[in-house]
């Protein structure tokens, strides 16, 4: 269980409209997403916390669906998310390629944890890296910037890309807010599908790659 005191800032923090973060900077409220961001169609707002902390990372109550978008995928081909990902465990992270701090470390972080989960549920998982700057991160910057990640891993993470419309659409159903500032400004969620096709948890910087190992496994085992 999460200790209380950091449940409760996660919680306030998601619920508050998952606060978009500058890489290389502090967080900023702006921009932050409206309760009609989620896909949950009718569904009231998400409540974050609780009444007891199943997984490491934030719970997430009201679960988020997995979004449908299709992107640009690494073979330049059009890439179908949900489609792709359906009933498999799966990482979704919007950032991009040339962030200094948040959006490597979050890879890395799901890196090491993939590594220290069974081979065959870490063959099983797929991360999914959706670029907020379109304008620079091509399909072959994607895949030689994911590459330094999972390259020993048994199952590759995918990269996409498009152009800023289907992005800020991707955003929009996946339930963060659109970034800022030339896709610098972003979102620091890390959402984590089941293969009910839902988030029930969901990690922010705050959060270590054993804290993903863990949730994955749970996840995995629902």
């Amino acid at each position: 269980m999460i200790p209380f005191h950091r449940s409760r800032l996660a919680a306030l923090a998601v619920s508050a409209g998952l606060v978009l973060v500058g890489c290389g900077g502090a967080a900023a409220g702006e921009g932050q997403a409206t309760d009609a961001s989620h896909d949950h169609g009718d569904a009231p707002a998400a409540v974050v916390e609780a009444p007891e902390d199943r997984y490491a990372g934030i719970d997430l109550p009201d679960p988020y669906q997995r979004p449908s978008f299709t992107l640009t995928g690494p073979d330049g081909q059009p890439y179908d998310f949900a489609a792709e990902t359906a009933g498999r465990p799966t990482l979704l992270f919007f950032g991009f390629t040339n962030c200094p701090d948040i959006c490597p470390t979050t890879m890395a972080d799901v890196a090491v944890a993939l590594r220290g989960v069974d081979p065959a549920l870490a063959e099983q998982v797929q991360v999914v890296f959706v670029t907020t700057d379109p304008a620079f991160d091509t399909p072959e910057v994607l895949a030689e910037y994911l590459g330094r990640f999972d390259a020993d891993l048994p199952t590759r993470f995918v990269g996409l890309t498009g152009d800023q419309a289907a992005i800020d659409r991707a955003q929009l159903a996946a339930g963060v807010p659109q970034a800022e500032d030339d896709g610098r400004l972003h979102s620091s969620l890390l959402l984590l599908y089941g293969a009910d096709d839902l988030a029930h948890v969901a990690f922010d910087a705050g959060n270590t790659s054993r804290d993903i190992a863990g949730d994955l496994g749970l996840v995995a085992g629902a």
